[in-house]
């Protein structure tokens, strides 16, 4: 079984290519899928995370408000440490569990998509890392347009995340995703007939 991690800074087209990878046969681990569960209620992420932040992150029916949270780590790096220490080695036991499931099952290839594959130290769980790149400008752009970002808060969105070039310079394959859908799909299912198929 070959498992590959997808990765990419925002407004690369992560998401588009986990969705064709799924589409050519790959098996899916969603970063922010296990998030959820990894956030359910009464969970042992779920208390701590409510002992951390304090009940005001709670909906009523208990489930954590992620905007509410967001608010509170997006504004403050030391705030989303402590968030990152709690979670990282909680979703990691989910997706290694997932990764042991799939394998019992006799799939042929996972990806495992994660924005923040490398912070969380997940590159340690796949075999090879496929990252989406493209130009910052492309990228600010992108935001403006799907995010209703200015140019400054697209940056400072971009300036949050690990630096591109270190996130290329640790992965295996660069997909570079400059163009349209169209051009996306066709280095997508390039690298797939080079690494997965042959």
């Amino acid at each position: 079984m070959l498992v590959i991690g997808l990765t990419g800074g925002i407004g690369t087209g992560k998401s588009e290519a986990a969705r064709q990878l799924e589409e050519l046969g790959a098996l899916i681990i969603s970063a922010d899928q296990v998030g959820h569960e990894a956030y359910t209620v009464n969970t042992e992420a779920w208390e701590q995370v409510v002992a951390t932040f304090g009940n005001g992150i709670l909906q009523d029916d208990k489930e954590i408000d992620r905007r509410k949270l967001g608010g509170i780590v997006f504004s403050d790096p030391s705030q989303l440490k402590k968030l990152n220490q709690i979670m990282h080695p909680r979703m990691a036991r989910i997706v290694s569990d997932k990764i042991e499931a799939f394998r019992g099952q006799g799939v042929d290839t996972v990806v495992v998509e994660a924005a923040l594959l490398f912070e969380a130290g997940w590159d340690s769980l796949v075999e090879e890392v496929w990252v989406t790149d493209a130009s910052e400008e492309i990228i600010i752009g992108r935001l403006r347009e799907r995010n209703g970002l200015s140019e400054e808060e697209a940056k400072k969105r971009i300036n949050s995340q690990m630096d591109r070039m270190e996130r290329i310079g640790r992965s295996d394959f660069v997909i570079n995703n400059s163009g349209d859908m169209a051009e996306l799909g066709t280095t997508i299912k390039e690298l797939w007939d080079r690494r997965v198929v042959n």
